[in-house]
């Protein structure tokens, strides 16, 4: 017999029991890992079409959730991916040795079951089965039904038995999948071609963070995993591509929290001859078409408040949306001045720090938490936008926003740089940086700037964070709720 070895999961250790039922079913010929199982319905279908099938035979198969046995007769809760109906088993229709298999089961264990469609005298839509069919045996013990499997932790290491007992969490998933179809068709009805651009760089870029590295052996180079796939796509503007996106995961070797997950999905799409007000309107008609698609309405209900997301939304660029919530107005102000302003909030800013540097700090540290809006912050300084096209009448900011709803950036977007020497002029900027000790600055690409040396037309581009955006319009607060298997430390 095997045994539980120690250390196994105290959720999930082999039971003694079980072990023993599936070495006596194997000692009289039941093989407790079947094959194929031909279903004629799905569970759902059987119940909300009940009128019209009632009294027809059916066959189809799930997990047995719950078993209740009565003598002769026993009654029990079978799940498929598509819902959950009762089994009503009868000794005299079934047939000793049938009806014996049944009083050998588990919950958990997976079956198939031939029968009629009725209902009770109870009135429980149910299938009076008189073939039943061991598929796969479960050595494992599932979380009761009323206490379920509450433990967050656990929930997150062991996806499966997640979904398996808590319904809601599937829910979630199946929004999920509903919103990133909904981005797809969203975009590809506006004229947009997916494409797939490389998970392995030689140089990471498209945004500042600290990338993961790894080693190629045939080709003897160290690789990183992308962190943005934005340098790749503009690069097929140059090359005659109009309008283009992908869906797909970037890699971010960074911290973890409820809103940051080491590897997540985005959207980024760019559109030649757009800018960033064509962006933030396709922006908003996004949200507006997949709200009014998942919940029903561009009302949507978020931990108990009501977000419109309703176009168009307001444009606030970012020095007045700092003015706004902490009453400092840094127009016009010096270098010196913005510093003394930071250091009177409490935000520590390095000695050398320009005013833009000043503005983005304050608005990371004392702003962007509590803008619920929906609402479009615009107008970055350019130290921190070194792809994106800077204002013609004010040099020192770009053409840059980014969409925040409940507190949190959905989406990143600008103007794109298209002057090649400006870019190589930027990227030699956050080379320095790098030097400098900075592990998220932008490493120097040639090839890119080699691209804009050909010419890329003017350009909008938008990137959403799909993961934060299926949380607003989910009700989830931490985004492992709405990643089916987030990164978690190690356990010792």
């Amino acid at each position: 017999m095997i045994r539980r070895q120690d250390g196994d999961s105290e959720l999930l250790r082999l039971d003694e029991h079980r072990l023993a039922k599936l070495e006596s079913l194997r000692a009289r010929g039941v093989e407790p890992y079947g094959g194929a199982f031909a279903r004629t319905h799905q569970i759902a279908e059987l119940v909300t079409d009940f009128d019209r099938l009632a009294g027809s035979r059916c066959r189809v198969a799930g997990r047995l959730m719950a078993r209740r046995v009565h003598g002769k007769v026993g009654f029990g809760d079978l799940q498929d991916g598509s819902g959950t109906i009762q089994l009503y088993l009868r000794e005299d229709r079934m047939g000793p040795e049938a009806y014996g298999l049944w009083n050998e089961l588990d919950m958990g264990d997976i079956v198939g079951v031939e029968g009629e469609l009725v209902r009770t005298r109870r009135g429980q839509i149910s299938i009076d089965v008189d073939q039943l069919t061991l598929l796969t045996k479960s050595l494992a013990s599932l979380p009761d039904k009323w206490h379920g499997l509450r433990d967050v932790e656990v929930r997150y290491r062991q996806r499966y038995v997640d979904l398996i007992v808590n319904p809601e969490v599937k829910e979630v998933f199946r929004r999920r999948s509903q919103i990133i179809t909904g981005i797809r068709r969203f975009l590809v009805d506006r004229g947009f071609l997916e494409v797939e651009t490389p998970i392995l760089h030689p140089i990471p870029g498209g945004a500042n963070a600290r990338p993961f590295v790894t080693y190629h052996n045939v080709l003897d180079a160290e690789l990183y995993l992308r962190i943005a796939p934005e340098l790749y796509l503009k690069r097929l503007l140059v090359g005659g591509f109009e309008k283009v996106f992908e869906i797909g995961k970037n890699f971010r070797n960074e911290g973890i929290s409820t809103t940051h997950n080491p590897e997540f999905t985005a959207m980024e799409c760019y559109e030649a001859y757009a800018d960033a007000e064509a962006m933030m309107k396709l922006t908003e008609e996004l949200v507006a078409a997949l709200a009014e698609e998942v919940c029903g309405s561009r009302q949507v209900t978020f931990q108990g408040r009501v977000y419109d997301v309703t176009p168009p939304w307001p444009r606030v660029p970012m020095i007045e949306a700092v003015r706004q919530q902490t009453g400092v107005d840094l127009q016009g102000a010096s270098d010196q001045e913005a510093r003394e302003q930071a250091a009177a909030l409490g935000v520590e800013v390095p000695p050398t720090a320009s005013l833009g540097e000043v503005v983005f700090e304050i608005f990371e540290r004392k702003v962007a938490d509590h803008l619920h809006g929906p609402v479009f912050i615009t107008d970055f300084p350019v130290e921190v936008s070194p792809l994106a096209r800077r204002k013609e009448d004010a040099p020192a900011w770009v053409d840059r926003f980014e969409p925040y709803v409940a507190g949190w950036e959905i989406g990143n977007g600008f103007s794109e740089l298209t002057d090649a020497l400006d870019q190589a002029a930027r990227f030699r900027h956050q080379a320095q940086l790098r030097a400098q000790g900075d592990e998220e600055a932008h490493f120097m690409d040639e090839d890119f700037v080699r691209a804009l040396q050909v010419g890329m037309p003017p350009a909008g581009g938008l990137g959403i964070g799909v993961d934060r955006l299926v949380m607003f319009l989910t009700n989830q607060t931490s985004i492992r709720e709405v990643l089916l298997f987030p990164h978690l430390r190690p356990k010792a």
